[in-house]
């Protein structure tokens, strides 16, 4: 890295809560920010509470305050990341108005709570629906496909420029265990796990760490009254906080993990 030369990152779902938080973060730290984020308006269901939709709903205006009014660089810009040619606009945008990108959190998700069982409610009376070609093709879209699609764009453009620092993270609810009452959401995180594990084998020999963070429940707005009875909840700041030093210089013997925050 050459010295003095600002870090750029791409966070994607950086509207509201993790995704804003790690953009906010990484922006305290000095970091340039692409935050990317979709408008995105959930079906009506009465078991989330109202601030889930308009979270989901909003754009980056609030984000973008909040950093350039503590002094850092963000660049907001709306994509939506189950078009396979996102991933590459979001990368030219960033190097043309910020510079070359050497961090990339891949936060988004497309999240649809799916099973295998009837259409009804969970155990903390949330709306689930069966599994479909629908609810897979969303979140596979952005919750894998787009993770895969975004790290190799990192990859083919940091060889490219002959680089050697940089960061990828992940953050995930998946893993091998699967993920009862939210089954296609929990598949997809498990493909972004072995996704940005290959990655931190592939790209360690250019300078590369790539890592998984897998945050407890956190208050991202859909947490309702009989979740937060029933476990700890994170705040999304907690989180970002975890993201911020996988991306920092002093995390660079930090590779190929998926940290599990309790």
């Amino acid at each position: 890295m050459i010295e003095n030369v600002p870090h750029t990152a791409i966070v994607t779902g950086a509207n509201q809560g993790i995704g804003a938080a790690i953009a906010t973060a990484l922006a305290a730290r000095g970091v340039q920010v692409l935050a990317a984020y979709f408008r995105f308006t959930p079906l009506p269901d009465p078991s989330l509470p109202d601030r889930y939709a308009a979270d989901r709903g909003s754009d980056a205006t609030a984000v973008v305050r909040a950093i350039e009014a503590a002094g850092g660089r963000v660049l907001a810009v709306e994509a939506d990341l189950a078009d396979p040619q996102a991933p590459a606009r979001l990368f030219d945008t960033a190097e043309r108005e910020l510079g070359p990108v050497d961090v990339l959190v891949n936060n988004a998700s497309a999240w649809v709570q799916d099973t295998f069982l009837a259409a009804g409610l969970d155990q903390f009376g949330r709306t689930t629906a069966p599994v479909s070609a629908e609810t897979f093709d969303a979140q596979f879209a952005v919750d894998a496909r787009a993770g895969a699609l975004l790290i190799a764009e990192f990859a083919r453009r940091h060889l490219a420029r002959g680089a050697d620092w940089g960061r990828i993270v992940g953050l995930t609810s998946g893993g091998p265990g699967g993920f009862p009452s939210e089954v296609t959401y929990g598949a997809a995180k498990a493909a972004l796990d072995n996704y940005t594990m290959a990655a931190a084998v592939e790209l360690a020999p250019h300078g590369v760490t790539a890592n998984c963070v897998k945050p407890p429940a956190t208050d991202t707005g859909w947490v309702n009254d009989a979740v937060r009875a029933s476990t700890r909840i994170a705040e999304p700041h907690e989180v970002a906080d975890v993201v911020a030093f996988l991306c920092s210089e002093e995390a660079k013997l930090v590779t190929g993990n998926v940290v599990t925050l309790r």
